[in-house]
């Protein structure tokens, strides 16, 4: 899969409104007394999107707000239409059809527009990604593993990017095992901030390129919820292979392995722990490299030729609806070169805190304040913060 150069942009979906709701038997509700009790829990009477969640089938506009450092404070709004078997069955185990048209849009400069879609078929056993997007980026390169600029200023560049991706992952048999296959392509443009000559640190080939790969991936999943499990493993093993025959413009490869665990430890303690790992080969362009990513840590700052991580976060459910979180880990990014080995380490730490937003889904929603090498960032969390499809 060829990945967007920002591949960890935190963002909370927060649904305004939606211009068609279904009821459980089908029929429209247009009373203001209906609409108003979708998003009250009967349970215990505080705010939910349950009950929305369970019945929406139709258009909902989506704002999604953006708060990576890499790129700025923005926003993504989106149409996203949901496809939901109306009848009732199965309406808890199977995810529903989403189609979704955006645009995004931040403060650095950075815009770009976007339309997919997921589907479930087979009762849930067959999932399909269908996606395009245009995208103009303005982004920093610091060189790879522990290389830096001087005064420790980043090189802006800005690429333009523009394609689109098509896979499909299946169940292997009732086990919690699945295959999956992605076809990427791309075009995409470089164009350096300020400079009069190229840097010797960028390769003049990777200005102007034509991508396309193959991801193979196998996925064992046992998470017990979706958008903030308690319990379960979720391991995922990928290769991205770009080839000339596929029509990319050169031959390399990445890959990459991520490991997460779920356990909880009482009651209301869960514990959560994450570790990440990618490779990538010769020939790979400066804006694909393997970078650390770790809530607190800009992305992209820290890139090389390889890079892992390792997070925990500790989450106390002191209250039916709210939680507290605290998290911390560290990562490395590596490099080798003519001149010797380099690398470069650095940890993050923040706290933060849920709402149980959705209390029959297990969704819960909050802000992490992530501390790490430079400033204090600021998280929106949409279910867990190491969400995986």
């Amino acid at each position: 899969m060829i990945s967007f150069p920002i591949k960890r942009i935190h963002i909370a979906m927060l649904m305004f409104s939606v211009s068609v709701t279904a009821t459980a038997d089908g029929e429209i509700d247009k009373t203001g007394e209906s609409w108003s009790k979708q998003f009250i829990d009967v349970e215990d009477g505080w705010f939910d999107l349950g009950s929305f969640l369970d019945k929406a089938h139709g258009f909902v506009p989506v704002i999604s707000p953006i708060t990576e450092p890499a790129v700025g404070y923005g926003a993504v709004g989106a149409l996203v239409f949901v496809d939901r078997d109306t009848s009732g069955q199965n309406q808890a185990g199977v995810r529903p059809n989403i189609a979704a048209v955006g645009a995004m849009a931040t403060e650095n400069g950075s815009r770009g527009k976007f339309a997919a879609h997921l589907g479930t078929w087979m009762d849930g056993n067959l999932r399909t990604l269908i996606g395009v997007a245009d995208a103009d980026i303005n982004l920093e390169f610091f060189g790879l593993g522990g290389d830096r600029n001087p005064g420790q200023r980043g090189l802006d560049y800005t690429i333009s990017a523009r394609g689109g991706v098509i896979g499909a992952s299946y169940r292997l048999g009732d086990t919690p095992f699945w295959a999956g296959l992605r076809y990427a392509r791309a075009t995409t443009n470089v164009s350096l901030g300020g400079q009069s000559a190229l840097p010797p640190i960028i390769p003049p080939l990777d200005l102007e390129l034509k991508l396309a790969a193959l991801t193979p991936s196998l996925t064992y999943d046992t998470r017990d919820n979706f958008f903030t499990p308690t319990h379960g493993w979720y391991l995922d093993l990928s290769a991205t292979l770009f080839r000339q025959s596929l029509g990319s413009d050169r031959d390399f490869e990445k890959a990459a392995f991520t490991a997460i665990r779920y356990q909880p430890l009482s009651d209301t303690l869960y514990f959560g722990a994450r570790a990440s790992a990618e490779v990538s080969s010769d020939g790979t362009p400066f804006y694909l490299r393997p970078f650390i990513s770790l809530r607190g840590v800009q992305a992209l700052k820290y890139q090389g030729e390889e890079a892992a991580e390792i997070e925990a976060e500790l989450r106390w459910q002191f209250h039916p609806r709210f939680s507290l979180v605290g998290f911390g880990g560290t990562g490395m990014a590596r490099s080798e070169s003519r001149l010797g080995d380099s690398e470069k380490s650095v940890t993050s730490g923040g706290a933060g805190f849920r709402y149980l937003l959705a209390r029959r889904h297990g969704l819960h929603m909050g802000i992490d304040v992530a501390f790490g090498p430079d400033d204090p960032v600021f998280y929106v969390v949409f279910g867990t913060s190491w969400l995986r499809p």
